[in-house]
């Protein structure tokens, strides 16, 4: 059951479709004449009703409105975000499809999720020896990085307002999307790992500068993916909470959601003792590790099939006129 949702009435979003709905209707999404409700390809979306708005906080994460057809159409971000590239008859392939953004973004966050699975395995580290376990957190958390800028590119490109703030492709600032900020946070949680495994190769490190260069940029990374998460589940959520298990998008984020918690338990076990110079809990950070990487891994997994769950394009946002930002 979500919570009240901001700017809005406060009611529950409805479906999560993002289809168009429109009296008379025939079948969900389509008038009952067959024609397609939403516009042509590379059409304005038209001015519309302004009707019910709704997400966490100052964010609006989902938006149904009256087009001037008598349509009710939804707009839905995270859907308009993952499927936006999606057009009526054209096949997407699911599980192949190299020429996709979304799909090698799917497939890099998979590969690292399984490098810091196996780096914490039980018995790997004394198997293949220290440095080689090191050698495979760092490589797992490059493919983080990739993964994690690729996703970051995604929010900027869906973005619905038509002059951004900053600068070229990647500085762009878009503060009124609660996916530009996950994703942004995200990402720079990926550079902290990429930080804190790159020092944990060196053999000769002190306890200091391990606390320094390792533990520490492994707490801000993993707290940088429990804020990012948390912000993801509520765009989902359009909210604070919902229960939605008959949707992709909602069990994806509800795993990333546990796997940074278990990340966050790991690096406060990882802590090194100044009077030792040894972890905390080896056993419970490992085990953090573990689940956290399998949660991702999962939830990665399932990102395959939210990029091509439907058979409709997602519904365009209304506009104000004269302005790139919803109604």
């Amino acid at each position: 059951m979500a919570a009240p949702h901001g700017p809005g009435d406060g009611l529950d979003p409805g479906p999560d479709d993002g289809l168009i709905h429109g009296r008379g209707q025939g079948r969900a999404g389509a008038p009952a004449d067959g024609r397609a409700g939403a516009p042509d390809e590379g059409q304005p979306a038209p001015l519309a009703v302004p009707g019910r708005r709704g997400g966490p906080g100052p964010f609006v994460t989902f938006i149904e409105y009256e087009r001037p057809d008598g349509l009710v159409a939804r707009w839905d971000s995270r859907r308009h975000r993952k499927q936006s590239v999606h057009r009526v008859g054209v096949a997407d392939h699911t599980w192949w499809a190299p020429s996709a953004r979304g799909w090698w973004l799917a497939i890099l966050f998979m590969v690292g999720s399984a490098l810091f699975a196996l780096g914490a395995v039980p018995g790997y580290a004394g198997l293949v020896g220290i440095r080689p376990d090191s050698v495979t957190f760092f490589v797992g958390s490059l493919f983080f990085t990739a993964a994690g800028f690729l996703q970051y590119r995604e929010s900027v490109d869906a973005g619905v307002e038509d002059r951004p703030h900053g600068w070229g492709k990647v500085f762009v600032y878009r503060p009124r999307q609660i996916d530009w900020w996950a994703c942004g946070i995200q990402l720079i949680g990926t550079l902290y790992f990429n930080v804190s495994t790159g020092y944990a190769m060196q053999q000769d490190l002190t306890a200091q500068l391990a606390r320094q260069h390792v533990w520490r940029p492994d707490v801000v990374g993993s707290v940088c993916f429990l804020v990012a998460s948390g912000l993801a589940w509520f765009e989902v959520c359009h909210g604070w909470l919902a229960w939605t298990p008959g949707s992709l998008s909602w069990w994806i984020t509800a795993l990333n959601l546990v796997g940074s918690v278990a990340f966050g338990v790991s690096a406060v076990a990882a802590f090194i003792v100044p009077s030792t110079g040894q972890l905390w809990h080896v056993e419970l950070s490992n085990l953090g590790t573990f689940v956290g990487a399998l949660c991702f891994l999962v939830g990665a997994f399932l990102l395959l099939p939210e990029r091509t769950a439907g058979s409709e394009p997602s519904a365009p946002p209304p506009l104000r006129r004269g302005r790139g930002v919803p109604v």
